[in-house]
């Protein structure tokens, strides 16, 4: 069993065999990880790349698990969580994050040390990795805004540097969406900001997302990309589908656009629901609602 084989090789990384990732994930939802395991460094990150490769074992990698639905049967190989490679530190009017830094602690460090640019993510679930992975935005800004370089290492254990244009950033998207690699850390270009407006930026959109969004619920965030000329959630909400439910799974109350876990709802009941709703609107309306939560698993 490469479980055994790994733990044996590797006695300085954390892994837990047949770990639950519902546990892990945004939704609580998922199966359970042959092996689930949490490098602390760049180092660990690597053995574990190696591993893999050379043993042609399955790799995923999750940040927080903020913006995926991991199926109930759960995931093959080894699953990577990065959320403790989460340092975060500053140079003038740069700041470096690793992967597995939270958003939100991104955030409040840059607001600590009045620098602006970055107010946008306040309120974003999820890591670095994750949102340099899809290029996650909010209130009109967006990650390709701010990063001027991404470190990755790539499947073959490459560590590589991408400049902002490298990395052919669009809507929800990233050349690695593509390539595979693994995002290592990334380096954001600031600008020195007044402390009583950044503030104040911050909180305004705080409020609003608390407001606005079902943040007392787990969930994934928001499920569809916006479709062009129109918003998923008003769509959804046109089609009176808010508060459908399947399983322990309905559309939100609070916001369309957002499919929040009520009652120890499944990986299956999302998939029903986002089915459900994709062809209603598509029968109603004739858009086509594409996901921008991605489901992951076996």
């Amino acid at each position: 069993m490469f479980q055994t084989e790994f733990k044996e090789k590797y006695p300085h990384i954390i892994a837990t065999e047949n770990g639950l990732l519902k546990d892990y994930t945004y939704t609580k939802t998922g199966g359970a990880a042959e092996l689930l395991v949490f490098p602390k460094t760049k180092d660990e990150l690597h053995h574990i790349l190696t591993f893999t490769k050379e043993k042609n074992i399955a790799l995923t990698v999750l940040g927080n698990a903020s913006n995926v639905i991991v199926k109930d049967s759960g995931l093959s190989g080894i699953v990577v969580m990065l959320e403790k490679m989460n340092d975060i530190s500053i140079d003038g009017e740069k700041v470096y994050a690793q992967a597995g830094a939270k958003l939100v602690d991104v955030s409040q460090f840059i607001q600590k040390h009045t620098l602006t640019g970055f107010e946008f993510a306040c309120g974003i679930p999820g890591s670095v990795g994750g949102a340099v992975y899809m290029n996650a935005g909010a209130y009109d800004g967006e990650m390709k805004d701010v990063i001027v370089s991404v470190d990755v290492l790539t499947r073959d254990g490459e560590m590589k540097t991408y400049t902002n244009e490298d990395m052919q950033f669009a809507y929800r998207h990233s050349k690695i969406q593509e390539t595979g690699d693994v995002v290592v850390s990334m380096t954001l270009q600031l600008a020195v900001g007044q402390q009583n407006l950044i503030d104040e930026k911050i909180k305004k959109l705080t409020d609003l997302r608390q407001s606005k969004q079902p943040l007392e619920y787990p969930s994934c965030g928001s499920v569809f990309k916006r479709p062009e000329g129109y918003f998923a959630g008003k769509l959804i909400q046109d089609a009176q589908l808010q508060g459908y439910r399947i399983g322990g799974v309905e559309v939100s109350k609070k916001h369309a656009g957002f499919m929040v876990n009520v009652d120890n709802g499944t990986a299956s009941d999302y998939e029903a629901l986002i089915k459900h709703v994709q062809n209603t609107v598509k029968k109603q309306f004739n858009v086509e609602l594409e996901t921008e939560v991605r489901f992951i698993g076996k």
